[in-house]
């Protein structure tokens, strides 16, 4: 059976009709010494030899179904119902990649009204987006969107030290050759007072997190306070948030944010080598005009049949170039047919239950490890599914330890990012950890403090 649709006659004709006797011709321009360089490829294979080979090599991987996680950090292990894979699954949202012929595509137009209404109504935020890369990708085009408000009169940029230090360096990527004042995230104890301090007449935006990377969170009182000290400066606040957080804590939109982004990982979508994610973005309908990405919207057609279409498009590839809001080109429409496919099917009294079963499942795992000698968990503030703890020997060591002896992954190693916390770890827990698991945990880090200062004081 040929791979190759074309027949030797039709390539013949293809070729006549361009003026060339022979494919070969069409390389002429390349020199001849880079024309067919040899490629040292391994023998051919016949599926069932590429499939056995490809399922070894897939079998060395260790997931976190194969070992007991308790990895955050922004990518995190959720619980997502089989009904989420099976209806994306299906052929007419999986084979699809953009509705670019945008009012045929009926289905995946309603597909993506649906999941923009699911995140407003979440984060309590008038109007959502259809999604953009990452988490780290939304807070970039939240400090566009607020340089687009001010209309370009503000170049001052405060970021929370404690927001994801990944989205502050996209932000920073992102921004490069715009000339802005990016402050802040230098210094671990800025807290909010801080933050509001270091604004002044040229600031655009205020960028926080809440729960914020080191999993602690601050009241909708303290948030409404810093939201209305922001505002008085002419800024807008961007808050990041953890969308599972919301079946149990209060939407932002009630305390006064002017755009809701972060990572929709967690809802429906599997952690998956690093992604492909989704970056949520929700604003106020006074600010839509400025966002980046797609916007669907439902309407009725000349026979009143709900219809649905795509409402705004301010992105590049649809409009001048000059004036589009971002040169972001692709969204993450099928990972967000996954959220609102798991949105869907938990409801909100299922949200409600995956957020309380993290946050106590992390409380009783943090109470557990903070009885341990050596351990301690840091912070006063209240916490949602991540806690720090600092260790008694060199995190490092003690990760691949628990790994080897164990198959523990325990945590986020933080020392890269916050070097000044000494020895410790960003421990997440959500309602994959068993109790077993955690005791575990405790165990195995009880084991490993004691082998690894024994080794260093040998």
């Amino acid at each position: 059976m040929p791979f190759i649709a074309t027949t030797d006659e039709e390539r013949a004709e293809m070729l006549a009709e361009i003026g060339v006797e022979r494919i070969e011709d069409l390389f002429l321009d390349v020199p001849e010494l880079f024309r067919y360089p040899p490629m040292n490829l391994p023998e051919p294979l016949s599926e069932l030899e590429a499939i056995r080979d490809l399922g070894s090599l897939a079998g060395a991987n260790e997931s976190g179904e194969d070992l007991s996680s308790f990895i955050g950090a922004g990518a995190y292990h959720h619980f997502s119902p089989s009904v989420v894979n099976f209806l994306a699954g299906r052929s007419e949202f999986y084979s699809a990649y953009t509705p670019y012929q945008a009012e045929v595509s009926q289905g995946t137009l309603q597909a993506i009204f649906e999941y923009q209404t699911m995140i407003a109504a979440l984060t309590g935020m008038d109007v959502a987006n259809a999604s953009h890369y990452d988490g780290a990708t939304a807070t970039a085009e939240a400090v566009i969107m607020a340089l687009n408000m001010a209309r370009g009169r503000r170049k001052r940029i405060v970021l929370s030290p404690t927001v994801n230090a990944q989205y502050r360096e996209v932000v920073r990527t992102y921004t490069q050759g715009m000339d802005l004042d990016i402050v802040g995230d230098g210094d671990l104890d800025n807290d909010f007072h801080a933050l509001i301090d270091l604004c002044n007449d040229d600031t655009a935006i205020v960028v926080v997190q809440n729960p914020d990377f080191l999993g602690q969170l601050h009241s909708p009182a303290e948030m409404q306070d810093l939201a209305n000290a922001v505002h008085a400066a002419g800024a807008v606040l961007a808050v990041a948030v953890d969308l599972i957080s919301l079946g149990l804590f209060t939407p932002p939109g009630d305390y006064g944010a002017d755009i809701v982004m972060g990572e929709g990982q967690s809802l429906g979508n599997a952690i998956s080598f690093g992604g492909p994610y989704l970056g949520f973005f929700a604003m106020r309908q006074k600010d839509v005009r400025r966002s980046a990405g797609r916007i669907a919207g439902e309407t009725v057609d000349a026979d009143d049949n709900t219809g649905y279409v795509l409402t705004l498009n301010t992105r590049e590839q649809h409009i001048r170039r000059g004036r589009a809001t971002s040169n972001i080109c692709t969204n993450q429409a099928w990972n967000a047919l996954m959220a609102s496919i798991y949105l869907a099917v938990m409801g909100k009294h299922g949200l409600r239950s995956v957020a309380e079963q993290c946050y106590h499942k992390a409380h009783y795992a943090a109470a557990r490890i903070n009885e341990l000698d050596g351990f301690e968990v840091l912070g006063s503030r209240p916490f949602f599914k991540e806690f720090v703890i600092r260790c008694p020997v060199d995190v490092s060591d003690l990760k691949d330890y628990l790994l080897t002896e164990w198959g523990v992954l325990p945590g986020y190693d933080l020392t890269g990012d916050y070097p000044d916390l000494g020895q410790c770890l960003l421990v997440c827990v959500t309602e994959m950890n068993s109790r077993q698991e955690i005791d575990d945990l405790v165990e195995a880090l009880t084991q490993a403090a004691s082998v690894l200062t024994v080794e260093v004081v040998v």
